[in-house]
């Protein structure tokens, strides 16, 4: 298991904890960059992940769809970088690159050979620090992008969970797609996405985590050439370490009824607003919420719903945590006649969790199976290089790969004063998807 240094140390140093020989540093280079490096041997490749903290968060208010579109058009050029360069570059030396836009940040990795690193990061550096957003590559990848948009929208699960993301939180940027409406997409410009892309693709905005065979002295230098700090103009005020926060609200209960034509299954999905990241733990304990719910066949209502009542066709449940308020999530697909009696057993589900300790047998289950499930995430430099990325923007880098201990020490109280703290009647919010001929209603 590697071990790590602090991220929060001053410009240019860093702190170590020695538990094995794969430490994991934090270090703060002049530039306001945070480098999150560890040296794998065992490995000819190495993974490059920069997490920025531009995502549907930091979008003003008047510009919904300009993180995701951005992060389109950063692979686009740069004044010295003709478009599509890079991906040929980086794919014609046997090399991956990808990105990802979400409501609290983007993030750009490329995977590559070790012995290429020094040819390859300065390219990547370009793109990001001095994006071009040409207009004559702009209506084409729009229509990239309100393609991507159609595609998402003809998926009945995609409009019942962004339905109920709008019911559990309202107003607040994590209520709305990360890829924003088509009449969205469609007002943006090219002159709007590079004053988004000068205000946040700063040195001082971003995470570069460098997971391979490459020593801790090279990524050093190599961040420190190519992330340089620029000088973008007194119009751009000092960045903040995160987009200002908007508050979360506490979510009251809502029902957004939906119907659509020609789909088979029915789909329920039950929403309670869960903890942000600065109660983290709390967060792991609603994974064993979740696992001892829906985790495999011993599952409280794979048994009850799939197995012996048979009502149900499948079910799952998960936490997804976000910076300011995460979500815990029971998701059914079913007979649409089933709907009242299905959440009729999944609340009174809730109920035993919260007046009734569970035993430890089926906590103990619980914890291995997540364990397990965590062991098997850490396995290449690229799960490890998204690990420390995610932690690392979110100022628990050292909590990185503490998931299984935090796990192993939770008890049946612990598990019991999570669904009392959280999976309250009042705090839920529900989305329905039926049939046309089946369903009715909208909010109430």
């Amino acid at each position: 298991m590697p071990s790590w240094t602090t991220q929060d140390c001053p410009q240019g140093s860093s702190q170590d904890f020695n538990q094995d020989s794969n430490l994991v540093q934090a270090v703060q280079l002049d530039s306001g960059l945070t480098l999150i490096h560890q040296q794998v041997t065992a490995t000819p490749v190495t993974v490059v992940d920069v997490w920025v903290h531009a995502g549907v968060c930091a979008e003003p208010h008047s510009w919904p769809g300009s993180a995701h579109f951005l992060e389109h058009m950063i692979f686009k050029g740069t004044p010295t970088l003709a478009p599509g360069m890079f991906d040929w570059m980086i794919e014609g030396q046997g090399g991956v690159t990808n990105a990802v836009t979400s409501h609290d940040h983007a993030h750009y990795f490329m995977i590559t050979a070790a012995t290429d690193l020094a040819q390859t990061l300065p390219y990547l550096a370009d793109l990001l620090l001095n994006a071009a957003i040409p207009i004559t590559e702009f209506e084409a990848e729009r229509q990239v992008i309100l393609a991507e948009i159609a595609q998402m929208q003809a998926n009945p699960d995609w409009q019942v969970y962004h339905a109920l993301l709008r019911g559990i939180y309202g107003a607040h940027p994590y209520g709305r797609p990360v890829l924003g409406s088509p009449e969205q997409v469609q007002q943006r410009s090219a002159s709007e996405l590079r004053l988004f892309h000068q205000m946040y693709y700063q040195p001082n905005n971003m995470t570069l985590v460098v997971v391979g065979d490459v020593s801790r002295d090279r990524a050093i230098d190599l961040a420190s050439k190519h992330f340089q700090a620029l000088h973008r103009g007194s119009c751009f005020p000092s960045l903040r370490p995160r987009p200002i926060k908007t508050p979360l609200a506490e979510s009251a209960r809502s029902h957004c009824m939906l119907r659509l034509p020609g789909i088979e299954q029915a789909r329920l999905m039950m929403a309670w607003l869960g903890p942000s990241l600065d109660e983290l733990e709390d967060g792991y304990g609603l994974d064993v919420l979740a696992t001892l719910l829906t985790g495999g066949r011993r599952a409280r209502l794979v048994q009850e719903l799939c197995d012996q009542r048979q009502w149900i066709y499948s079910i799952d449940s998960s936490f997804t945590a976000q910076h300011q308020g995460g979500i815990f999530t029971i998701s059914a697909w079913l007979p649409a006649p089933n709907m009242a009696a299905v959440k009729g057993v999944i609340n009174e589900t809730i109920a035993e969790l919260q007046s009734t300790l569970i035993q430890e047998e089926d906590l103990q289950r619980c914890q291995r199976l997540l364990c397990h499930d965590f062991i098997f995430s850490t396995e290449t430099p690229s799960q490890l290089a998204g690990i420390y990325g995610y932690y690392g923007v979110c100022n628990q880098l050292h909590r990185a790969l503490t998931y299984a201990t935090v796990i192993q020490k939770m008890t049946p109280a612990d598990v019991q004063r999570l669904a009392q703290q959280y999976l309250t009647p009042r705090r839920c919010t529900l989305a329905t998807l039926e049939p046309d001929e089946a369903a009715s209603g909208l909010w109430v």
